[in-house]
């Protein structure tokens, strides 16, 4: 809700309406000056001045209002950020294209705009891509500020997306695992998303699924041990995983989404030195290595408490060059 907005996101929209104001200020006080200039020394520069500062005004104004009232309208904080970005970059499109038409004569307009956009498509392609790059992301909502990506290698939570570059709070480097924030905040360029898949973790759904790998001796009860797990897993997994459930039907009426089950489950592996006992359950996106450690813990204490099942662990003999003697 509107009230409940934290007071950098206020901030932040008062210093934007506050530095649209002073440019309106500053044009309009600018085409005041040029008029009578040009009232009382007719020059064509000083009239396409004129003509300069006068659009900048109008421009300005007129997104100013539109923005007003469109903002009132909007509660969601993430909604609202995205459509200041969306306007910000139309006023400067908009506002170029009607300056070319004011400093370039009509007969020769349309050969400008081909001389214009050639240019840069050579000169400025990659500029030019990360631009459409970031024109893309704010229409089609790839991602919004808020959102948990991984794109190019990059995973992080979206803080800031540009004209030109998206800011990603980084997280599950090599240096610290269990997606949890490192501290670094990287600038992917905005064409990336025409070239490289880009995955969102919470465009339509809060949850993932995760998996703990639990290596049970052959000598365990190996039922009593599939029975303990889930019991404890469904218990403290069931808010998340009855939420899972409503997203994916809502996620259905959208897409072509077949039935996902967000029950818990065990599937057992036998290998040469144990039973691998893989635990699949569904997470909250963002407390995952939260939950991995919570679970881990209550799921090591039931072991512990429980008799005939026991974690299996890999034992290395060493052969130092001595005689061997026979178990």
């Amino acid at each position: 809700m509107q009230a409940d907005r934290g007071h950098p996101e206020e901030q932040e929209e008062k210093r934007a309406t506050l530095r649209t104001v002073a440019v309106i200020v500053i044009s309009g006080t600018a085409t005041v000056i040029f008029l009578l200039m040009a009232l009382a020394y007719p020059d064509i520069f000083l009239e396409r001045v004129f003509y300069t500062s006068l659009t900048i005004s109008l421009v300005y104004v007129f997104f100013l209002v539109v923005e007003s009232l469109t903002l009132r309208r909007i509660k969601d904080e993430r909604e609202r950020y995205s459509f200041r970005r969306t306007v910000s970059i139309l006023k400067l499109v908009v506002t170029g294209v009607i300056l070319l038409r004011v400093w370039i004569d009509t007969n020769y307009i349309f050969v400008a705009y081909g001389i214009v956009g050639a240019g840069i498509a050579v000169a400025l392609q990659d500029l030019f891509k990360n631009f459409v790059g970031g024109i893309l992301i704010i229409v089609s909502r790839t991602y919004q500020v808020g959102d948990r990506i991984e794109i190019n290698e990059t995973m992080g939570d979206v803080i800031d997306i540009g004209i030109l570059a998206t800011k990603i709070l980084e997280i599950h480097a090599r240096d610290v695992k269990g997606d949890q924030a490192t501290g670094r905040i990287a600038v992917v360029p905005n064409g990336a998303v025409l070239s490289a898949r880009v995955f969102n973790y919470t465009m339509d759904h809060t949850f993932v699924w995760d998996e703990i790998s639990i290596p049970i001796t052959y000598g365990s009860d190996w039922q009593r041990a599939v029975s303990l797990f889930l019991d404890i897993v469904r218990r403290e997994t069931a808010v998340t995983a009855g939420r899972a459930e409503r997203e994916i039907e809502r996620i259905g009426e959208r897409y072509y989404l077949p039935k996902r089950e967000v029950e818990p489950s065990v599937y057992l592996t036998l290998t040469d030195n144990w039973i691998a006992f893989d635990i699949r359950y569904v997470t909250d996106v963002r407390r995952k290595r939260a939950t991995k450690d919570d679970l881990s813990r209550k799921l090591l204490e039931a072991v512990e408490a429980t008799d005939g099942i026991a974690i299996a662990t890999e034992n290395i003999i060493v052969y130092d060059g001595g005689p061997v003697e026979d178990a």
